[in-house]
């Protein structure tokens, strides 16, 4: 009886074995994988950009001008660190009007890091440039285009709203443009073109439009540029009927580039031509200021008894940028002698206190300009200069 209960035991013990037996190897199993060397770190996902929104087109010269604000934030919300690039598309209309999905393929990228090249108060700019051989074959014929930008090689952003132009022939770039100074501005010159780039004949050309920038002495001289980039960021200056302009509005000493387009209208419509080859211009004041006139002289007593002094005056010059007067002095007819003081006088009145009894002397006047320009001589006066009476 008590083998026979002491294997009942056993046997009745058994599950509890085993549930502690399984216990054990399950922790095991929980500390190795707690425990053991971690797998490779898993990089953070490249964001991807917002999807571009207000993706606007429009003929420019031989080109269409596209134009969007650049997202700055990831679908996720999250800011760009950086620029992203953009990669342009173009494509085909159907036609029913409607944008073949199909054929859009990429045209352009521009790399993240020239992003900044190309924008302007704020909005990205570009000009995708059309063959003028194309608009030629296909006159009015319409182009679809679409942008999205891409922050890596992975994931691009969702494609933009698509936009269509249709492009009609154009006149071909005005050229070339010259350029002089004048006193009252830069005198601008251009030919008329007399047809398009293709040269087929063109609608009758309304005017020219004239654009200018300034640069500044700290730009750089050679920026490193895409094909299709403006190189300045010129602004509208103004219109003209004929082919010149005089820019009144320059500062001498001042660099700026000029572009000139041509208008013609088609379907009630104004269109540009390209932009001329620009002309950089720095305007020098090489214009003297008009010679004094009112020159008078009057022998007066000096300050020490028995001596006398010239007292000379003339009329003001009226130019804005006068630097002074300079007064010459010569004890021979026809010649200017030597300036009667070293540096320029400030107003039109001198004394000359270093005159001789007995002498003859001519006196001239001239003005000097803040760019060192100096007038011709006014009228001479000779003065004699006698002893001063007791």
């Amino acid at each position: 009886m008590e083998n026979r209960t002491g294997t009942r035991s056993r046997i009745e013990n058994r599950p509890a074995q085993f549930f502690l037996i399984r216990h054990f190897l399950f922790s095991i199993f929980l500390v190795s994988a707690g425990c053991g060397a971690p797998g490779d770190p898993v990089p953070p996902s490249p964001p991807v950009p917002a999807a571009i929104k207000d993706l606007v087109a429009r003929q420019a010269g031989d080109g269409i001008q596209l134009s969007f604000t650049l997202p700055a934030s990831s679908i996720t919300g999250e800011k760009l660190p950086t620029p992203p690039a953009v990669e342009i598309l173009r494509g085909a209309i159907k036609s029913d009007g409607s944008a073949d999905a199909k054929s859009f393929r990429v045209v352009y990228t521009i790399p993240g890091a020239l992003v900044e090249n190309y924008r302007a108060d704020g909005r990205v700019s570009f000009t995708d440039p059309i063959s003028p051989e194309e608009t030629k074959a296909h006159p009015g014929g319409p182009v679809a285009y679409l942008v999205r930008t891409r922050a890596s090689q992975k994931r691009a952003s969702a494609d933009s709203n698509v936009v269509s132009v249709r492009v009609y022939p154009v006149p071909a770039p005005v050229a070339p443009v010259e350029a002089r100074v004048t006193e009252t501005g830069v005198e601008l010159t251009w030919t008329a073109p007399g047809g398009t780039a293709a040269g087929e004949p063109i609608n009758t050309i309304t005017g020219y439009r004239i654009y200018r920038a300034e640069i500044h002495p700290e730009a750089p001289s050679s920026p490193q540029e895409l094909s299709g980039q403006p190189e300045t960021h010129a602004a509208l200056l103004a219109s003209s009927e004929i082919s010149s302009y005089r820019d009144t509005s320059v500062v001498f000493d001042h660099t700026y580039v000029y572009t000139v387009r041509s208008v013609i209208q088609i379907g009630g419509k104004e269109l540009e031509s390209s932009d001329s080859q620009p002309v950089t211009f720095t305007p020098r004041d090489i214009f003297p200021p008009a010679a004094p006139h009112g020159l008078v002289a009057a022998l007066l007593p000096g300050a020490a008894p028995g001596t006398v002094v010239v007292d000379l005056s003339w009329s003001s010059n009226l130019e804005t940028d006068l630097a002074g007067y300079r007064v010459y002095r010569s004890e021979q007819e026809g010649t200017r002698g030597q300036p009667l003081t070293p540096d320029l006088l400030p107003t039109p009145a001198v004394r000359d206190t270093s005159v001789e009894p007995g002498h003859r002397y001519w006196y001239t006047v001239t003005a000097v300009d803040r760019a060192g320009n100096e007038s011709a001589p006014g009228t001479l006066v000779a003065v004699d200069v006698t002893q001063p009476s007791p």
